[in-house]
C-alpha cells in the first residue's frame, strides 16, 4: 500500500459530491474529493441559465425515471427540495420561484458552489482538483485510487462522476466503467433532456428556426406514453427543443412519435367556433391570435385550408382542428450526449441500497446522484436528488 489513508474518497466534485463530501466531513469523517477537471461544479455554473435551478418545491418520486421508479423514494423523502432551500438560506442566497416550482438564484450560479464550497470547508474536506484518476483497486478492505499525482487510499469510495451528458464540461462514463469493473449492472445510458431532430418529412418547420410557442406534449405509443408536458417547444434548424421538448424527449424512443397539441386552452371544435365567430376569417388569422404569425402560416399549410370559414365545410374544419390538438412528429433521433442536460439510465439501482447508496455486493462502495439510474423532470429535480442521495449516504458513511 502507498499514498494516504482517509475514511472516504469521493470522485466527483459536482453537486452529488460536493454535497456528500461535505455531510461526510461534517459527520467527523477524513474525507478527500477528487475532481478532474481544473474546478469544481463546473456543470452547476452553467446550470440555469447561470442562476442555478438548484431545487423543485413540486418534487414527487413520480417525476423521475428509473427501471426501479420506487427507488428514489427513501432519499428524497429524507432530504427534501425544503430542506435544501434551509440551506440556501442559512448562506443569505437570494432566490425566487421561476414557474412550476423551479427554484433559482437571484443572483449566480457561483453563489451555489461557493456554499458548498465554504460547507465542505466546514467538514475539513481536503479537494484536489486537477486529479485525473487512472484507475481503483479494492483489496485487505482498502480502496487505492490511482491519480496523476499517486495514489490514495480509503475504506470507503463515493463515485458521484455523474454520466456521459455534455462531455465539453468533462463528462464521461468513468462510472459505469468502475460500476462494471466491480460487478455492478449499468441501465444503458441514452441522452435525456435533449433537443430531438427532425427529418425531411418535417422539412417545413425547420424553416421556423428560432419560434417558439407554448404546447402540450408527449412521446410514447398508447400502450407506454410518458406524462404530458404544458411548456414551450422552440423550433430549431435540426428540429424540436424548448422544455416541453425536453422533457418528453427523456420518455421518447428512437421510432416513436412525438405528439403537439398547438391549442393547448381550445378543443378540437376550435375552427368550427371560430367559423360561427367570424365566417371571413381563415384558420391562419385564427390561429396568428394564439401563436406566432410564422407558425401559424406553417400549420395552415400543412392543414391545407386557404379559404375563408364561410367557404370551407365543417368536416374539414373538425379534421384540421383534431390535427391541430394531435399534431404528430417522427423525431430521426436526438442531438445526443454533447446537448443532453442529463443521461436516463446509469447504475443498476438492482443492485444498490436505496437507503444508503452502498454496492449490496461491494461493502464501502457507492454511487450518488446521475451516475445511478435515476433521472428527473427538467426544473431542478435532478439537483434535487443529487442533495438527497448525497446526503443518504453520507449519513451511511459515518453509522
Amino acid at each position: 500500500m502507498s499514498g494516504d489513508v482517509f475514511d472516504v474518497i469521493v470522485l466527483g466534485a459536482g453537486a452529488a459530491g460536493l454535497m456528500c463530501a461535505a455531510r461526510a466531513g461534517q459527520r467527523g469523517l477524513r474525507v478527500l474529493l477528487l475532481e478532474g477537471a481544473d474546478r469544481p461544479g463546473k456543470k452547476i455554473l452553467i446550470s440555469g441559465g447561470g442562476r442555478c435551478n438548484f431545487t423543485n418545491l413540486q418534487v414527487a418520486p413520480d417525476r423521475y425515471l428509473s427501471a426501479n421508479p420506487h427507488f428514489a423514494k427513501s432519499a428524497l423523502a429524507r432530504y427534501t427540495a425544503r430542506d435544501f432551500l434551509a440551506l440556501v438560506e442559512t448562506y443569505g442566497i437570494a432566490w425566487h420561484e421561476k414557474t412550476l416550482g423551479q427554484l433559482f438564484c437571484d443572483g449566480s450560479a457561483v453563489q451555489i458552489v461557493d456554499m458548498l464550497l465554504a460547507e465542505c470547508a466546514k467538514g475539513q474536506v481536503e479537494l484536489r482538483c486537477g486529479a485525473a484518476i487512472g484507475g481503483v483497486r479494492h483489496a485487505d478492505g482498502l480502496f487505492t485510487v490511482e491519480t496523476g499525482k499517486g495514489a490514495v487510499n480509503a475504506t470507503k469510495l463515493v463515485v458521484a462522476t455523474g454520466g456521459p451528458s455534455i462531455p465539453k464540461m468533462g463528462a464521461t462514463g468513468f462510472a459505469y466503467d468502475l460500476a462494471r469493473q466491480f460487478g455492478l449492472k449499468v441501465v444503458q445510458p441514452r441522452p435525456a433532456l435533449v433537443p430531438l431532430t427532425l427529418g425531411d418529412d418535417d422539412a417545413l418547420f425547420r424553416d421556423l428556426s428560432g419560434v417558439a410557442n407554448e404546447v402540450v406534449a408527449e412521446a410514447g405509443q398508447s400502450a407506454a406514453k410518458g406524462p404530458k408536458f404544458r411548456e414551450a417547444a422552440l423550433f430549431t434548424h435540426r428540429g424540436l427543443s424548448g422544455p416541453a421538448i425536453l422533457q418528453v424527449s427523456s420518455y421518447w424512443q428512437s421510432g416513436e412519435a412525438v405528439t403537439v397539441d398547438f391549442l393547448p386552452d381550445a378543443t378540437a371544435e376550435r375552427l368550427i367556433e371560430a367559423k360561427a365567430e367570424n365566417p371571413k376569417a381563415t384558420v391562419r388569422s385564427t390561429l396568428s391570435a394564439t401563436m406566432p404569425d410564422r407558425l401559424a402560416a406553417a400549420l395552415a399549410d400543412r392543414i391545407g385550408i386557404e379559404t375563408a370559414f364561410a367557404d370551407t365545410k365543417d368536416k374539414a374544419l373538425r379534421a384540421g382542428g383534431e390535427r391541430l390538438k394531435r399534431w404528430t412528429f417522427h423525431p430521426t433521433g436526438t442531438e445526443g450526449f454533447a446537448k443532453a442536460e442529463v443521461t436516463v439510465g446509469g447504475v443498476a439501482t438492482a443492485g444498490l441500497s436505496s437507503k444508503t447508496m452502498e454496492a449490496k455486493t461491494v461493502p464501502g462502495l457507492y454511487f450518488i446522484g446521475e451516475a445511478v439510474d435515476v433521472t428527473g423532470w427538467l426544473g431542478g429535480y435532478n439537483f434535487q436528488w443529487a442533495w438527497a442521495s448525497a446526503v443518504a449516504c453520507a449519513q451511511a458513511l459515518s453509522e
